[in-house]
């Protein structure tokens, strides 16, 4: 068995963090979903820019589309719907052999409309039908703006990849907004049980941020914290998910068929090299989660990865570690916000660059 195959037994679903073209039509995406018993793909506008400048099966379509009066916009999803439709129908059949658990592919709304809740939800319903897939999962951050469009959008049956959460308060915001859309549907009379999201929770740019602070202070207290923030925040809002989907709130709608929105490990590329490649991965496998992994560290995993139930272990050390953060005098919720508002940014710079692909 493939060292990332031996992850999906210990209950978490494991990811692709990319998308082109040229990953469906050769066959790899698939060759991938066989080998290593990986069940669902994500993107964002990183990934289709690398995509569109590098893969030349864009080449020609795009020139066409370039003599046609659309906006650049335009020209970009006329790109990527048949690709998002290609990949939804690859992962088609563990969509239908997991009864809706996993097998989706993801699509980020406009990273424009970050602040819009209006607009969030106004573009969320436009590509969902555009592209008709019912393993699609629209992309939103959880914005102010994204917590009013989430509940909107789950109370009308779309599925959701919550984005770019990084302190406690998006993550209550984020699940309480779904359980609140699940009720509205209730209410409406409407089904439940084929209503799925998950709540991405980011982590390499949280140590990238952390460290040299720690590194600032200086004392003993501080150079322990490196490299275990991330990680500790992790574990610390697992709990946090338990206790809500595992409670009496979430218990009534459960008895519908409702399906808690899992959470999802994100950014999990690791970029000091002065820690373990793999820790992002090998750290945090646990029941009832999932872990969207970039190419370079899957073929890591691969290649020294060991799968072993770790999400659960050490959790009184995390809460200390979050603890001894605060006693330092670092504000992890003000962190927070902070990595949100550079994570919208760099979404948004990548997006401007697409378009300009696409002009």
């Amino acid at each position: 068995m493939s060292k990332i195959a031996a992850i999906k037994p210990l209950g978490q679903s494991i990811w692709l963090d990319n998308l082109s073209r040229g990953l469906i039509q050769s066959g790899d995406l698939a060759k991938i979903l066989r080998e290593d018993g990986i069940v669902g793909v994500t993107s964002n506008p990183a990934i289709f820019f690398k995509s569109i400048s590098s893969d030349p099966l864009y080449t020609g379509d795009l020139a066409e589309l370039k003599k046609q009066d659309l906006t650049a916009e335009q020209r970009y999803e006329a790109l990527v719907i048949p690709d998002l439709q290609a990949a939804c129908d690859v992962t088609r059949a563990i969509y239908d052999e997991t009864n809706g658990k996993d097998g989706y592919v993801s699509l980020e709304v406009s990273p424009t409309l970050s602040h819009d809740a209006l607009g969030t939800i106004s573009n969320a319903k436009r590509l969902w039908a555009a592209i008709n897939r019912p393993n699609l999962m629209i992309k939103v951050p959880a914005t102010s703006a994204g917590i009013i469009a989430i509940e909107e959008l789950i109370a009308s049956g779309l599925n959701i990849n919550v984005t770019l959460m990084f302190n406690l308060k998006h993550v209550d915001e984020v699940l309480t907004a779904y359980i609140r859309g699940l009720e509205a549907r209730v209410a409406a009379g409407q089904p439940v049980d084929r209503v799925h999201a998950v709540a991405s929770v980011f982590l390499s740019r949280v140590d990238s941020l952390i460290d040299p602070q720690l590194e600032a202070i200086g004392t003993p207290e501080a150079l322990a914290l490196r490299g275990t923030v991330a990680k500790s925040f992790v574990k610390v809002s697992y709990e946090h998910y338990k206790k809500l989907f595992h409670g009496t709130r979430f218990a009534a709608l459960k008895a519908l068929g409702a399906n808690p929105q899992r959470m999802l490990w994100a950014s999990t590329g690791t970029k000091n090299k002065a820690y373990s490649d793999v820790m992002y991965v090998a750290d945090l496998i646990g029941p009832e989660t999932v872990n969207t992994v970039p190419d370079a560290t899957l073929d890591l995993f691969r290649d020294h990865g060991v799968a072993a139930l770790t999400l659960e272990t050490g959790t009184d050390t995390a809460v200390a570690n979050m603890a001894a953060l605060r006693k330092l005098g670092i504000n992890y919720n003000l962190q927070g916000e902070q990595l949100q508002t550079e994570g919208l940014k760099q979404f948004d710079d990548a997006f401007v660059k697409l378009l300009a692909l696409t002009a």
